[in-house]
């Protein structure tokens, strides 16, 4: 198994004042599942399910019950920048594009909140092991792996910047053995954000 993991040494340290998303009210319809819905919004099971304490039994919902699905469409789209950011760079160097997976973005931006929870910045967790155990423990099986992380970095384009500008993390973003990536940001209460990649060929 191909085993990579560098992490960023530039940190930047910029403020801002948050704004979250509303949550969405979703109503059940027929053949709905909680993981039906999970995979719909490309949010995790256990967020809605903590999100609906009123649900007694995740496994048995009816349609026309009314659910709170947890709305990060803002984080969302300021990741999926980052991934462009990383697509266009491997069209720059005649490299496939990486298709982005949401469940793989979903375990990278618990890794961002899990640095800024645990206060450390390592590719090894206190909580959750490598970056691999991390992955394997959500039940995602790859081949091969590797993960970028950084810190205080504001935009898209200037965590970017740093990662282009490192060769280790330079090589993950161009890794020709990767096909599908993940990326998670996390804020903490003073305004500084946590960054993941994860690159990852999943098994077939």
């Amino acid at each position: 198994m191909k085993r990579k993991f560098l992490f960023i040494s530039l940190l930047f340290f910029l403020f801002y004042v948050p704004i979250f998303a509303q949550p969405i009210t979703y109503t059940v319809q027929p053949g709905d599942s909680m993981w039906k819905i999970a995979v719909k919004h490309q949010i995790g099971l256990n967020e809605i399910i903590s999100a609906n304490s009123q649900i007694k039994n995740p496994a048995l919902i009816y349609p026309g019950q009314k659910l709170t699905i947890p709305n990060i469409d803002d984080v969302k789209s300021v990741e999926n920048e980052v991934i462009k950011l990383v697509n266009a760079e491997r069209a720059k160097n005649g490299l496939q594009p990486l298709k982005a997976n949401w469940e793989l973005s979903r375990v990278a931006r618990m890794k961002s909140q899990d640095m800024i929870n645990k206060n450390y910045f390592a590719h090894q967790s206190p909580t959750y092991g490598s970056p691999f155990d991390m992955i394997q423990t959500f039940g995602i099986r790859f081949t091969s792996a590797g993960e970028n992380i950084a810190k205080g970095q504001q935009t898209p384009s200037q965590v970017m910047n740093s990662w282009m500008n490192s060769p280790g993390h330079k090589s993950n973003i161009l890794g020709a053995s990767y096909s599908e990536i993940g990326v998670g940001l996390a804020t903490s209460k003073n305004g500084v954000k946590y960054w993941t990649q994860m690159f990852i060929r999943p098994t077939k």
